[in-house]
């Protein structure tokens, strides 16, 4: 998790991420160091699309709590990486810009809702925009860091 969690967080902020992983004095990869980069590369396969290519989210977009975004210039998608899971919804600032949404490692759909604002909220958090929600399974998928994939408008 602290791998990918420190890949994603340099591409979020435009850069890129070098693994160091040398033999032993034998010439062979150690066999911990197999098994992590066998758990980066299960994660990639599925997630890769939010990485390749990526860099940082184009001003305006605030990334939630406990997540990182990255973006895809050429397709002109965004990217949410989930660092720790939020339960059944996840607020987003910028909802309304929201076309689609899905979990990339299954292309399950997630539905973009807007909500309505106490009194206390407009006064003192957003004015007088609008909330937003990604509704979420309640449970996390069984995956590491899963990714939101947003297509939008």
């Amino acid at each position: 998790e602290e791998l990918i969690a420190t890949l994603v967080h340099s591409v979020s902020k435009g850069g890129n991420l070098i693994m160091n992983v040398g033999p032993t004095g034998r010439g062979l990869f150690d066999s911990r160091a197999l098994a992590k980069l066998d758990d980066f590369a299960a994660w990639m396969k599925l997630n890769g699309r939010s990485v390749y290519g990526c860099t940082e989210a184009p001003d305006g977009f605030k990334a939630p709590e406990n997540t990182l975004l990255t973006y895809s210039p050429q397709t002109g998608k965004l990217y949410i990486h989930l660092l720790v899971y939020p339960g059944k919804a996840l607020a987003v600032d910028f909802g309304g810009r929201i076309a689609y949404a899905q979990f990339l490692h299954d292309a399950s759909e997630l539905q973009v809702r807007k909500t309505p604002q106490t009194a206390e909220q407009r006064l003192y958090k957003h004015g007088g925009e609008d909330l937003w929600q990604i509704q979420l399974p309640a449970t996390c998928p069984a995956v590491v860091n899963p990714v939101i994939e947003v297509v939008l408008r």
